[in-house]
């Protein structure tokens, strides 16, 4: 594979994980994250994707909605190993209204390549601000 090729694959990754968040599909986090994932965020810090998974489902309010976009990506590759930092704004709304929260984000992933392609290995999700409307 070619660096070019890499970071794409890989800005998409960051990509997906913001649509499977934002669409509440979280069992397609199994094709974000490795098998024995760590997460740390305002959640915790969670082990493995089936832990991910059962946090996020549960945690997540059902009419409590977002909208995550991901800005000022950047990816440092090591072999099959890249470090990847992004800033994310975060829109949570219920259906069919305004925004009621917003935040800026600040993440870290690590991501691995593996035999079905890039996946994350760890994130780190730290709020830097947030705004009730």
């Amino acid at each position: 594979m070619s660096p070019v090729t890499d970071r794409a694959e890989i800005a998409e990754l960051v990509a997906r994980l913001a649509w499977a968040l934002d669409e509440r599909r979280f069992d397609d986090l199994r094709a974000v994250y490795v098998p024995d994932a760590r997460t740390s965020s305002p959640r915790g810090t969670l082990s493995g994707i089936d832990e991910i998974v059962d946090v996020l489902r549960r945690t997540s309010p059902e009419d409590d909605l977002t909208q995550h976009f991901n800005t000022d990506v950047v990816i440092d590759l090591d072999g099959d190993r890249a470090e990847i930092g992004a800033h994310q704004l975060v829109y949570f709304f219920q259906q069919g209204a305004a925004p009621h929260r917003r935040a800026g984000v600040r993440t870290r992933y690590t991501a691995v390549r593996t035999p079905a392609g890039w996946r994350l290995a760890e994130a780190h999700i730290s709020p830097r601000w947030q705004h009730a409307a």
